[in-house]
């Protein structure tokens, strides 16, 4: 065999080996282009940790402005005070101020309560900027602080069409990337 034959046979088997082991490893992933001209030439904030424990002592839920709601649930209703959800998850850092986009838009809220229920909102629904969506942390209904079996803080969607998302009995909220 020539040497010039050699050559050209060893680079190939160089080649198939380098694309057999590309393939194992997995596809590879790109940043992609803007596919929108709104998304293109905008610098993001940083995105807060994943999961990232959103705050939930009194004095946290005191700086915030407090919102009235009136709802209702398996045939009772509610009038509940206490924070936009939006507003919380802004003013303690877990989503930023600027509307949502790109990567955030991959992300969801897990709310747990005391009793392991658990329910999942997207931060898309609850961005003012893309959703009319209210959703509050309450912790008073007919002006006392919510008992034990409600409390000490309840989240109330009031536009849902039932309240299984609702969770009574909040022990925690965190935002979490999605895989």
């Amino acid at each position: 065999m020539t040497t010039r034959k050699y050559a050209m046979r060893t680079a190939c088997l160089l080649l198939v080996a380098g694309l057999s082991a590309c393939a194992a490893a997995g596809p590879v992933l790109r940043a992609a282009a803007p596919s929108h001209p709104e998304h293109a030439g905008r610098a993001s904030e940083p995105m807060s940790p994943s999961p990232f424990v959103v705050p939930l002592d009194a004095a946290t839920l005191a700086k915030l402005p407090r919102e009235p709601v009136k709802a209702s649930a398996h045939g009772q209703d509610l009038d509940c005070e206490g924070v936009a959800l939006a507003g919380l998850l802004r003013a303690t850092g877990a989503v930023p101020a600027d509307p949502l986009r790109g990567p955030q838009l991959a992300r969801y809220l897990l709310v747990t309560a005391r009793d392991g229920y658990r329910a999942i909102y997207s931060l898309a629904e609850l961005d003012p900027s893309l959703s009319d969506r209210r959703v509050l942390l309450v912790d008073h209904c007919s002006g006392k602080p919510l008992d034990d079996d409600d409390g000490p803080l309840r989240l109330i969607a009031p536009g849902d069409a039932r309240p299984a998302r609702w969770v009574r009995q909040v022990k925690s909220i965190t935002v979490v990337a999605a895989p």
